[in-house]
């Protein structure tokens, strides 16, 4: 290769020529200071004054100008190479590219004399560099020998050549790995601590068919607050919730945590959804006032074919009919929990049988390219064709909106069904009522109720007198400490016989410890001992109901 010609191409090297035309001898002496006319010249003048000895210095440095391109390249402390022709054969490389890679023989083609350079990926980028003349760069690849390195290959204008420079990032790169490293173990201890906070198992009310899927945002991405739960009130009622805490990462999920522990406690106390709501809105404001948060907590009653539900700030519930309809949940609606100063309502959403309702969080539906409300109502015509059991539905819903491993949010989906039953399995729900109007004979008329009931449902006959006992004391109870209208009701499910009493007080009983020569208060008492569960709740246009459980034998 013309060294002396490729060196004139590099930095620096362009004024060297130049500068040697340029350069004149110095006079060794300085020519006699001027004097004034008519002054004589002094003795000392013709003859300058002794001095002593100039110091010795070594030689000279040569300047960056006097050097050659073989010189300058030898010097670099970086890996260089020079490659000729469209073959690439080698021209030249420098003492630091030997001391990485080891020497390699001049004339021999890149591809078969140097491997490492197929390892950085960089031998595809020869031919188009030479074909555009434009430098290409591949950034920290890693080779063999364990380091990591930045290589730039630039063209030599007129030589058909391609100077080959490679810059050692191996620190940058083992500082990032750990980085990475760092922030993957953070996110697979935030997603750890997520999935243990959501349910393990989801609870499996008798007239629902239920399931819900969670996906944790792609890997560049933090996990968020997601969370669902499904909780069984009694009674057949069931409390469906799913919210989302903004925010990221192992805080986001514990916030999460705590509000899923306190809605399972607030739905113990058989609430409106509003109140439920309205006290998750005074817990987050002090679990973290800066940690905004959106929930939608409904109630699903066998008996009246619908949900009530109350929002605090998420998106609405989705039901589709068995026709293939989907309603979309109106307000009410209020701010997320935590920003305080609502009073929150509750609003109702048919769902009869053969109608599967969703809930979901932003993650399904939001797209920074559009509108949310295009997102959700998206979502509403993948719903409208999406048939199956429940967990069918989640999975059709996640791939019809387009989420995969790599989606930039959480995202989770609560899907509930309220099956169509026919045939032999119709027969394993019943549901009885009478309306008790007072009076002496209200107790006597409700047992033999009972038992008719109970006996046409085919009961065994311990079931159906401990049927019969419970509705007595529920009955005595409300006749003794509430007021009309009262209502009495059986149901059967697959799994269980449930008894309800209703009435117009709102004062809900209590179990207390009788005495000995107390007339009345163990009413309740008996009912704890001889029922699998029972409780009682106000009912929403004031009064109360009181109800207990038995297990069916299976």
């Amino acid at each position: 290769m013309n060294f002396t010609r490729w060196s004139a191409r590099l930095p620096g090297t362009q004024r060297r020529a130049a500068a040697r035309d340029d350069r004149s001898s110095v006079p060794a002496a300085r020519a006699e200071h001027a004097r004034p006319e008519g002054t004589p010249a002094q003795p000392d003048d013709a003859a300058p004054a002794p001095s002593s000895p100039a110091p010795t210095e070594g030689p000279a440095e040569p300047a960056l100008d006097d050097l050659s391109a073989r010189e300058i390249l030898g010097r670099l402390p970086a890996p260089v190479a020079l490659l000729h022709g469209p073959d690439h054969r080698v021209a030249y490389v420098n003492d630091a590219y030997e001391a990485t890679f080891g020497p390699r023989p001049a004339g021999v083609p890149a591809a078969e004399a140097m491997p490492e350079l197929d390892r950085l990926s960089v031998l595809p980028l020869l031919d188009q560099v030479l074909r555009s003349g434009t430098p290409r760069t591949v950034k920290s690849r890693r080779t063999t020998e364990g380091g990591s390195y930045t290589v730039t290959c630039t063209p030599i204008a007129g030589e058909g050549g391609v100077l080959v420079y490679a810059a050692d990032v191996t620190d940058h790169a083992e500082a990032a790995e750990r980085l990475r490293t760092s922030e993957r173990r953070h996110r697979e201890t935030a997603v750890t601590l997520q999935r243990s906070l959501l349910p393990q198992e989801l609870e499996q009310p008798d007239d629902l068919r239920i399931a819900a899927t969670y996906q944790p945002g792609g890997t560049d991405a933090a996990v968020g607050g997601d969370w669902y739960d499904v909780i069984t009130l009694g009674a057949g009622r069931t409390a469906l919730v799913i919210g989302d805490v903004m925010g990221r990462g192992v805080r986001a999920a514990a916030v999460m945590g705590q509000l899923r522990t306190a809605v399972r406690a607030y739905a113990r106390l058989d609430l409106p959804p509003h109140e439920v709501i309205q006290l998750l809105d005074v817990l987050a404001a002090e679990i973290d006032a800066s940690q905004i948060a959106t929930c939608v907590y409904a109630v699903h009653d066998p008996n009246e074919g619908q949900l009530v539900y109350a929002s605090a700030g998420h998106l609405p519930i989705l039901v589709r009919d068995e026709d293939g309809t989907v309603e979309r949940a109106a307000d009410p609606t209020g701010p997320p929990l935590g920003t305080g100063g609502w009073v929150h309502t509750s609003g109702t959403i048919a769902l009869p049988p053969g109608s599967t309702a969703v809930l979901y969080t932003d993650g399904l539906v939001e797209r920074r390219s559009e509108d949310i409300d295009e997102g959700v109502a998206s979502l509403a015509r993948a719903l409208s064709g999406a048939k199956g059991s429940p967990q069918v539905v989640c999975d059709r819903l996640i791939r019809s909106l387009g989420v995969t491993a790599e989606h930039d949010d959480d995202v989770a989906v609560l899907v509930v069904q309220h099956p169509a039953r026919t045939g032999a399995d119709a027969e394993l729900f019943h549901n009885a009522a009478l309306d008790l109007l007072g009076g002496v004979e209200a107790a006597p008329r409700a047992r033999a109720f009972a038992t008719g009931v109970l006996t046409s449902w085919r009961f065994p006959v311990e079931l159906r007198d401990l049927g019969v006992l419970a509705t007595s004391e529920l009955v005595a109870n409300s006749l003794q400490h509430g007021t009309p209208p009262m209502r009495l009701g059986l149901r059967r499910t697959d799994r269980r016989l449930i008894v309800e009493v209703t009435d117009g007080d709102d004062h809900l009983p209590r179990r207390r410890q009788a005495e000995p020569a107390d007339e009345a208060g163990r009413g309740i008492s008996i009912i704890a001992s001889i029922a699998t569960s029972w409780g009682s709740r106000r009912t929403p246009g004031g009064g109360k109901a009181v109800w207990c459980e038995f297990a069916l034998p299976q």
